[in-house]
Order: C-alpha cells, then sequence, then structure tokens
C-alpha cells in the first residue's frame, strides 16, 4: 500500500521579495491515478508564485485529508559547525526560530540581500562559511553549501529566503505536518510529509517534453516521488541506512532525500 495519497515537487526561488510571483517557483501535484501536472497560483495579482502564497497554499493543502509528501529544493538546516560557531543548542525547532530573528526573509519588501548587506535584520551576527557543507550535501556529490552565495546552481539564497516559511508552516500545522527527518526517520501513518530534495538527482531521468529547467525540476520531483510510492520503494528512501554518528548528525543538519 502507498505510503502517501498525493505528491507535490516544488522549485523553489530566493529571489525578489516574499509577496512577489517569481517564474522561478513551479509547483507539481501528482497522485495515484495522475502524473505530475502544474499548479498555478490562485488568481490575483501574478501568474507566477510568490514565496508567501505558496507557504499559503501549501497550508491549506496540508490540512486536507489526503496524505501528500512535498518535496522542496532547498536546504532545512545548516551544518554542525554554524551550530557550534554560535553555541546554538542542537535542536532544529529553535534553530528555525533563531535564524528567523536574525533573518527575517519572510517580511514586506525584504530581498537576502538587504539582511547581507545589513540593511534589515541581523544577519552580520549569523552568517556562515562557504566551505562548510552538510554530510548530506558530501554524500550527494554536486550539491553545493548553504552559504555559498552567487554562483550557478547555488542554493543559499533560496534556503535563506525559505527558512522561515518552514518555521510559519510548521506553526501552522503543528502535528498534522513531519518534518523529515527532524521529527524522525518514519513518517507515522496518515501525516503528511516534507522533506529537502536536490532535483538534480532525478531530472536526468525524465524526457524534457518542452518544460523549463525550473518546470522540470518540480515536475521530476512530483514524479520521482509518485513512481517511488507507488511501486514500494520509497519507505526505504524515508530510512537511508546510515551508521548511528551519522543518523545523529542528519537528525540536526537534515537530509535530502534520495541520498543513500
Amino acid at each position: 500500500m502507498p505510503l502517501f495519497d498525493r505528491y507535490i515537487g516544488i522549485d523553489y526561488s530566493g529571489a525578489t521579495v516574499p509577496d512577489m510571483g517569481q517564474k522561478g517557483i513551479r509547483v507539481y501535484l501528482a497522485d495515484h491515478d495522475s502524473p505530475p501536472r502544474e499548479e498555478s497560483p490562485p488568481p490575483g495579482r501574478s501568474k507566477y508564485w510568490s514565496r508567501r502564497g505558496l507557504a499559503i497554499w501549501l497550508e491549506e493543502r496540508l490540512h486536507e485529508a489526503d496524505t501528500t509528501i512535498v518535496g522542496l529544493d532547498h536546504a532545512f538546516s545548516f551544518p554542525l559547525r554554524y551550530f557550534d560557531r554560535y553555541g546554538l543548542e542542537r535542536d532544529w525547532p529553535a534553530f528555525l526560530a533563531d535564524f528567523h530573528r536574525h533573518w527575517p526573509t519572510d517580511e514586506e519588501n525584504t530581498y537576502v540581500d538587504f539582511v547581507r548587506d545589513g540593511v534589515c535584520g541581523l544577519g552580520a551576527l549569523r552568517v556562515g562559511d562557504s566551505r562548510w557543507r552538510r554530510l548530506t550535501e558530501e554524500r550527494a556529490g554536486g550539491a553545493k553549501s548553504v552559504f555559498h552565495f552567487d554562483v550557478p546552481g547555488s542554493v543559499a539564497k533560496s534556503t535563506h529566503a525559505g527558512l522561515p516559511f518552514l518555521l510559519q508552516i510548521r506553526r501552522a500545522l503543528g502535528a498534522k505536518l513531519h518534518f523529515w527527518p527532524f521529527d524522525g526517520w518514519l513518517v507515522p501513518q496518515s501525516v503528511s510529509a516534507i522533506a529537502e530534495v536536490y532535483p538534480s538527482l532525478w531530472s536526468g531521468a525524465y524526457p524534457r517534453e518542452g518544460r523549463t529547467p525550473d518546470q522540470h525540476d518540480a515536475y521530476s520531483i512530483a514524479a520521482w516521488l509518485r513512481e517511488t510510492d507507488l511501486d514500494r520503494r520509497l519507505g526505504a528512501f524515508l530510512d537511508p541506512t546510515l551508521a548511528p554518528p551519522e543518523a545523529a548528525v542528519a537528525a540536526i543538519e537534515g537530509w535530502i532525500l534520495g541520498v543513500r
């Protein structure tokens, strides 16, 4: 029996401000009977998703009865060296709250670069080193550091823009949503889940069929989640074989779904 009823793949972007629609944010949704199809934002000012609009839409979908797994392509946490540098408790919810206090990138008219440049927030008190990589990034191969800004393929800006919205969604959904693997490697039955993904692991396995790179990444996430769940392989990816010390690190730094 599949673990989930629906599958959502999201290609994210940290560009511009939280309320502005962005061509780089794409969302695909699939279920047992239907392959991934692109989801457009509700009618309004923009034909593209904004980060805030996407967070609201996700909250609504995840409150519904159908169990859903969401694959989101930015990091959910930082390397342990960041926690150690700032004397932070090795607790993921506490990390999210501390990050948001220093990097309020969900506020109106706030660019990530505004915080980086000291125009707002307290980002200078919580910076990392582009040489630091999480264990899962090392295992994934080409994944870049969450602090590696302004280079092709970087997820640093997306991560710094997206983390406050993870906090918002977590507060809104509570026990209805399992943040993997921070809430545990095994997702309880009848509970939806959200996981970090790295589309490059899967995008080459699917024909492009006229999709833009952002569309294809989101499509590939939803397609892979659906296929691996329907053929009963997803459970093994949600419970990767890690040595106990590695699992302890991943419980704080997070893990990319699909990385062994």
